[in-house]
């Protein structure tokens, strides 16, 4: 009875949702989890960067290699891959052989994975001294080492869950899929707050604690989101097999455009490698900061450009499965509009608010994170607005162009990141710069390979939107700053509830305005965010 009950409620909770609802899902989701992320980079730099910086830095340093596996097995390349032939097979009909595939690649990551793990395992040492960490000195080495043999087993654990999560997305079902990442934070937060000072187990003192109790939180928080992911699966009807289906057509088909999309996200992620092993041979701190500017800078990318993008994507992958082309233009039109309109504004507070955000991380702010904040807007919008526009190119089940392009930019990159570091002198802040000239040029060449691929996409009223979206976007810009000179960010706000007020008010009158603007401007996109806010203050109106 208590089985069917709990059933029945995750069968509710998981039903199908439509792109909007879906991606106000995701965007809440990843606000949250945004939060949560907030708390935790608080704690961490309270507890260790002032403190124990060579510590901190070997805590970042130990996720490269674990991080580099994941995403260049699994991460986007699954899901990307995974969900178009999915929905191939859904959609005429064959569930046996959509589920067998299911169970095959699940099987088959789970392998791969695993082996990875060990491996990482094994070879910590030599790929901190001589790949990610050659910079650190003998102690920094030695944690990094230790810790990065704890957070091995995240490339297994991940890629069970990244499995699952890829199912329900396929079907549309993204209730527990928008939970995972959250869980996985609170699993981190909870070594932070409770590990870091030792474990006892009925007074038998099992681990001394410290900075280590953090990594013991990394897998705490990976083996609750593979759990939360696994809830998911109640009610969708999932036919698990425990091996791997080689004459499935489907997951051969997948096999075929994985390596594409993997080694896309693999020299993706192989550019934060070689950004690690620059910024290790700078002061103590520096691998930090940088990270922490990167992942402030992704909080806008995530809340937008992913969660926008994640929840059209199954929806263009059925438009194209059903032949129904003018269709898929005309939405795609819509999500790029909408991406773009959201991600000028947040980019333009994040420049001029930069110090209230770097504050949320760290009591009194920081000015390298700061500084390297306002450098990488650029990459904010620009890395925004790629997501959907890669998206497509994986909709026609086509890895290979975004490949070409990933492995060009990348490696303009990583030019770019070393001769403004060492030969401009610029330090840590060449990392930046480069970041934002590369996602700039990546996302130039995307739209001009679109625009012949995909004829009229880009129309005259869709280039003269975006170019009234810059417009307001400069003009609520001037209210944004003359809003940050009126509420300037003090030396003595130390705390979150000092300051997150004051960017919360600079934040709504310049969203206002912008809004506004944009209503002047004729702009579309603001009337439903003007009815929704009329709805939510006034109620809805009688006839």
């Amino acid at each position: 009875m208590a089985e069917s009950r709990v059933r029945s409620v995750v069968s509710m909770a998981n039903q199908k949702l439509t792109v909007q609802w879906a991606a106000i899902l995701l965007s809440g989701s990843m606000f949250i989890s945004s939060l949560l992320g907030i708390y935790r980079d608080r704690l961490l730099n309270g507890l260790y960067l002032d403190s124990y910086p060579v510590g901190i830095d070997a805590y970042t340093v130990a996720f490269t290699i674990p991080d580099f596996m994941f995403f260049i097995l699994v991460s986007g390349a699954l899901s990307v891959t995974f969900v178009p032939v999915f929905n191939q097979r859904l959609a005429s009909g064959n569930k046996h052989s959509a589920w067998e595939l299911s169970s095959s690649l699940l099987n088959f990551m789970a392998l791969i994975t695993l082996v990875a793990s060990v491996l990482i395992m094994i070879f910590a040492d030599p790929l901190v001294r001589y790949v990610v960490g050659p910079g650190l000195d003998e102690s920094g080495r030695a944690l990094a080492v230790s810790m990065m043999r704890i957070i091995a087993v995240n490339p297994f654990l991940f890629a069970v869950a990244t499995v699952i999560a890829s199912m329900q997305q396929a079907i549309g079902r993204f209730t527990f899929y928008a939970l995972a990442p959250t869980i996985y934070n609170i699993g981190i937060i909870i070594g932070a707050q409770f590990f870091t000072s030792g474990i006892n187990i009925f007074g038998w003192q099992v681990f001394d604690g410290g900075i280590m109790g953090v990594a013991l939180g990394v897998v705490l928080g990976s083996v609750m989101q593979l759990l939360v992911s696994s809830i998911g699966l109640l009610g969708i009807g999932f036919d698990y097999r425990a091996k791997i289906s080689w004459k499935n057509k489907g997951f051969r088909r997948v096999l075929r455009l994985l390596p594409a999309r993997s080694l896309d996200q693999g020299i993706d992620y192989f550019n934060g490698l070689v950004e690690t092993n620059l910024a290790s041979h700078m002061a103590d701190g520096t691998i930090r900061a940088y990270q922490q500017a990167s992942s402030l800078s992704l909080m806008p990318v995530n809340l937008i450009g992913v969660a926008i993008s994640n929840a059209a994507f199954p929806r263009m992958t059925e438009r194209l499965a059903e032949g129904r082309s003018e269709l898929f233009r005309k939405e795609l039109r819509g999500v790029l509009r909408w991406i773009i309109w959201l991600a000028l504004p947040v980019s333009v507070i994040t420049f001029f608010g930069r110090g209230f955000i770097v504050a949320f991380i760290k009591n009194g702010g920081n000015q390298l994170i700061a500084g390297l904040l306002g450098a990488l807007v650029i990459a904010i919008l620009f890395r925004t607005i790629y997501h959907i526009a890669a998206r497509v190119f994986y909709a026609q089940q086509d890895t290979k162009t975004p490949l070409y392009i990933s492995i060009f930019s990348i490696a303009l990159n990583i030019i770019l990141a070393v001769t403004f570091t060492n030969i401009f002198g610029l330090g840590v802040y060449g990392l930046a710069w480069a970041q934002s000239i590369v996602a700039f040029i990546e996302v130039v060449i995307l739209f001009v390979i679109l625009a012949v691929r995909i004829p009229k996409l880009f129309t005259r009223t869709f280039r003269r939107a975006v170019g009234r979206m810059v417009i307001a976007s400069a003009l609520m810009g001037v209210v944004t700053y003359v809003s940050v000179q009126l509420f300037q960010f003090q030396n003595n706000d130390q705390s979150f509830l000092a300051t997150f007020p004051k960017f919360g008010l600079i934040s709504v009158i310049s969203f206002v305005t912008y809004v506004a603007i944009s209503k002047w401007m004729r702009l579309t996109e603001a009337d439903p965010v003007i009815a929704r806010v009329g709805a939510v203050l006034f109620g809805k109106r009688r006839s």
